[in-house]
C-alpha cells in the first residue's frame, strides 16, 4: 500500500552543526480487527500484511487454527464519516460452523506497539489453550552455533529498518538456519502475528520444527503466540519475562534469551539446543 514509511522534515545536529533535511520514519496507524462484523481489537501497527496480521491475531487468541476456518477477510469501506476507505478496519468473516467467541467489553482488546496485549480481565483470559498440543513432543534439535548466527541473518533481511531504524522484526527459520519468512512492524507482537497469519493462510500450521526469532525481549504474549502456532523454539535478542519462562516450561517450548553472538541464556527446553563440547582445558 506504500504506507510503510513517511517523510518528515527534521533539524539534524551533527558535530555542533545544524541543518534541515528530510527523514524517513516508519508509519504507525491503528488497525481495527472486526470478527463477523463486530469490533474485537485495535492494534497500532505498521500498514502491510493486514489480513495476515488479523488472521495471526485470531490464531493466537485460539479463535481459528486453519485457513478453512475463515470465509473471507476484507477491508471495511465507509470507515470514516465521509465514507472513504482508510484501510485501517479489517473484518474477518468466519466459515460456517466455526464457533464465535463471546465478544464482551471485558473481552475486547486494545494493543499497542510497545506493550502488546492490554485490557484482558485476568491472566486466565490470556492463557489460551492451543489447538496443537503436541509441542512438547516436537523432536527438533538446533545447534547452538547455528542459533548464534540467526540474529545477523534476521538483521540482514530487515529492509525497512535500514531506512528508518525504527522497526522490530520476527524471523521464522528452519532448524538448519534457512530463513522461511520475515516480517517487520512497530510492534514485535504484530510482526509475530503476521508470521503466524501468513503460515495459517498457506496451510502450514502448526509450525513444527521451526525457530522463531524476535528482535527484542520475549514477553509472555510472544511465548503464548509461539505455543499457539506450534513453534517449538523461541529465541530473543533480549531478556524474557518470568511469566514467559513459566509458560515455556509448562508448554514444552524452548526459550532462549540474550542471543548475542555466541552468547545466550537457555531458560526452558534446553534439550533441543545442541551445545558445543566443553573446553577440555
Amino acid at each position: 500500500m506504500g504506507r510503510v514509511t513517511e517523510r518528515r522534515r527534521v533539524i539534524r545536529v551533527r558535530g555542533g552543526a545544524a541543518g534541515v533535511r528530510p527523514d524517513t520514519l516508519v508509519a504507525e496507524e491503528p488497525l481495527e480487527i472486526r470478527l463477523n462484523g463486530k469490533p474485537l481489537a485495535i492494534t497500532m501497527r505498521t500498514p502491510g500484511d493486514d489480513f495476515a496480521l488479523a488472521a495471526g491475531f485470531l490464531a493466537s487468541e485460539g479463535v481459528i487454527a486453519r485457513a478453512s476456518d475463515v470465509q473471507a477477510v476484507t477491508y471495511c469501506e465507509g470507515a470514516t464519516e465521509d465514507g472513504s476507505n482508510t484501510y485501517n478496519v479489517v473484518n474477518v468473516q468466519l466459515a460456517a460452523g466455526v464457533p464465535v467467541p463471546d465478544i464482551t467489553l471485558e473481552r475486547n482488546v486494545y494493543t499497542t506497539s510497545s506493550c502488546g496485549l492490554c485490557g484482558k480481565a485476568s491472566l486466565d483470559a490470556v492463557r489460551t489453550a492451543t489447538r496443537f498440543p503436541g509441542l512438547a513432543a516436537d523432536p527438533v534439535r538446533v545447534r547452538a552455533e547455528l542459533l548464534a548466527e540467526l540474529p545477523d541473518r534476521l538483521r540482514a533481511a530487515q529492509k525497512v529498518f535500514d531506512r528508518t531504524g525504527g522497526l522490530h522484526a520476527a524471523g521464522l527459520f528452519s532448524a538448519e538456519g534457512e530463513l522461511l519468512d520475515v516480517r517487520e512492524d512497530v510492534g514485535r507482537h504484530n510482526a509475530v502475528d503476521k508470521i503466524v497469519g501468513r503460515a495459517l493462510q498457506a496451510g502450514r500450521l502448526p509450525l513444527a520444527g521451526a525457530v522463531l526469532l524476535v528482535s527484542g525481549r520475549a514477553s509472555f504474549e510472544l511465548a503464548q503466540k509461539a505455543v499457539m502456532a506450534g513453534i517449538p523454539v523461541l529465541a530473543a535478542v533480549s531478556a524474557p519475562s518470568s511469566l514467559a519462562v513459566d509458560l515455556a516450561a509448562d508448554a514444552g517450548l524452548t526459550l532462549v534469551g540474550f542471543l548475542r553472538g555466541p552468547d545466550m541464556n537457555i531458560y526452558a527446553g534446553e534439550e533441543r539446543i545442541l551445545l558445543p563440547a566443553p573446553d577440555a582445558g
